[in-house]
């Protein structure tokens, strides 16, 4: 997609939403009982600047813990990734239908996809190229039987080079079936032909070359959301007695396609092909945005890389290859150290302070990592100081379970993934860029 600018925001983008307001979010996180349980406002994160004094904390269930809780078009696998009831918590909050909501750290776009379905115009920028391969399809989806057509007429057989590695997780008929539509599109993509019923089939297809499931094309790997090695692969077919079955890809992208779109009726379609019409995202350091007006974003709902925690180019070297990506061209950020973490949030802090609107808000979500013995919030709060933006609030989302850390074998209370933590942060009205 083109990187052009968002449109001007809409007369709605000018009003500050009741909850905007000095207080009214406080109140609202104060007595939230959604979920038949008292929030509990805990000691504050403590600001870097004197005259403020702490940065309150709010500590409940805020949104569901049920997985697939959202619309349908999300349920696409990636590392890090929050659920839609996170941004869909803050844009019911501190947002207005027809504001420009933004995700400075994209990933697969479930700020732009629930913002999209709620009325309000998306944009987001990644520096890693496979967030616009997996958010730009699902901003303009196309129907089941438009797929079904094309993948049709697509040829699915390969009489080239096979490669050889990759036979530890496909057999080899189904990596010809890979290699001829990767050929497809990757020459569909060179003569500028690959139109979005191709930008499609390719985001699905990236979401089903591994997995855990006779629904992938692989053999048993790892969860969807990253590739091992092959190495790591080898190992896991020894280990388990397996060998990769033939598995036909045509089905299967269709059978994902129709998850995806089922709860697209009609209604749904119209709010997201309206809202989509406006959408824009880049491929580019988020701290470096001029596409983007100054004063025309009402909300940001993100979740920055995690110090070195995740590696994006490893966990997606597979679906880097098959779009043709190379993982050594995506300068990603990886950090091991936490001033250079602060360093890199400042600036991207800096810049959205540009493209905020005065009144606007950023909900940075920051999980818990190294077992809660690193308390990133308190380096955001610091962060955002710099770049003289004001932190209103820390949420602290607590639940019961999380099907991410069943999986790793992780004992729900101890460590992992039960425990979101948001720090909202508002810029002042009256300010000017």
């Amino acid at each position: 997609m083109p990187a052009t600018s968002p449109p001007v925001t809409s007369s709605l983008s000018s009003q500050i939403p009741l909850l905007a307001a000095p207080g009214a979010l406080e109140r609202d996180l104060a007595r939230f009982q959604a979920f038949r349980r008292p929030t509990a406002v805990l000691p504050g994160t403590p600001s870097t600047v004197a005259s403020r004094g702490a940065v309150p904390a709010y500590a409940n269930e805020f949104w569901t813990s049920r997985q697939r809780a959202g619309n349908s078009l999300h349920e696409i696998s990636y590392r890090a990734c929050f659920k839609p009831e996170v941004p869909g918590f803050f844009l019911d909050r501190l947002s207005r239908p027809g504001d420009i909501v933004y995700d400075p750290f994209m990933g697969r776009g479930t700020t732009l996809i629930e913002a999209a379905l709620r009325g309000r115009v998306p944009a987001g920028c990644d520096i890693n190229p496979l967030g616009a391969v997996l958010v730009g399809p699902r901003l303009h989806p196309p129907t089941f039987e438009e797929v079904r057509a094309r993948l049709e007429r697509i040829p699915m057989e390969w009489d080239g080079e096979l490669r050889d590695d990759l036979l530890a997780f496909y057999h080899s008929d189904t990596l010809r079936e890979i290699l001829a539509l990767r050929h497809y599109l990757l020459g569909r993509q060179r003569r500028g032909t690959l139109d979005a019923v191709d930008q499609w089939i390719r985001m699905v297809a990236v979401n089903r070359l591994t997995g855990h499931s006779p629904g992938f094309f692989s053999v048993y790997t790892l969860p969807p959301n990253q590739a091992v090695s092959v190495r790591s692969q080898e190992r896991i077919n020894k280990l388990r007695g397996q060998t990769p079955p033939y598995r036909e890809i045509r089905p299967r992208i269709l059978r994902k396609t129709r998850a995806l779109l089922r709860d697209l009726d009609a209604p749904t379609r119209a709010t997201l092909e309206k809202m989509s019409g406006g959408a824009r995202l880049w491929t580019q350091d988020a701290a470096h945005t001029p596409e983007i007006p100054s004063s025309s974003v009402s909300l940001v709902v993100t979740s920055p890389p995690f110090l070195d925690v995740v590696n994006y180019a490893q966990d997606n070297w597979l679906r880097l290859w098959f779009c043709g990506i190379d993982p050594a061209s995506i300068p990603l950020t990886m950090t091991p150290d936490l001033d250079s973490w602060m360093q890199k949030m400042t600036d991207t802090f800096s810049e959205l302070r540009r493209v905020l609107r005065p009144g606007g808000h950023i909900a940075f979500e920051v999980g818990e990592i190294r077992g809660g013995a690193l308390p990133l919030e308190e380096a955001v709060v610091a962060s955002a100081e710099r770049a003289s933006l004001r932190p209103r609030l820390v949420m602290i989302n607590r639940q019961q379970f999380t099907k991410t850390a069943q999986v790793w074998g992780v004992d729900n209370g101890r460590k992992g993934t039960n425990t979101n933590r948001i720090v909202v942060i508002r810029k002042d009205t009256g300010e000017r860029p």
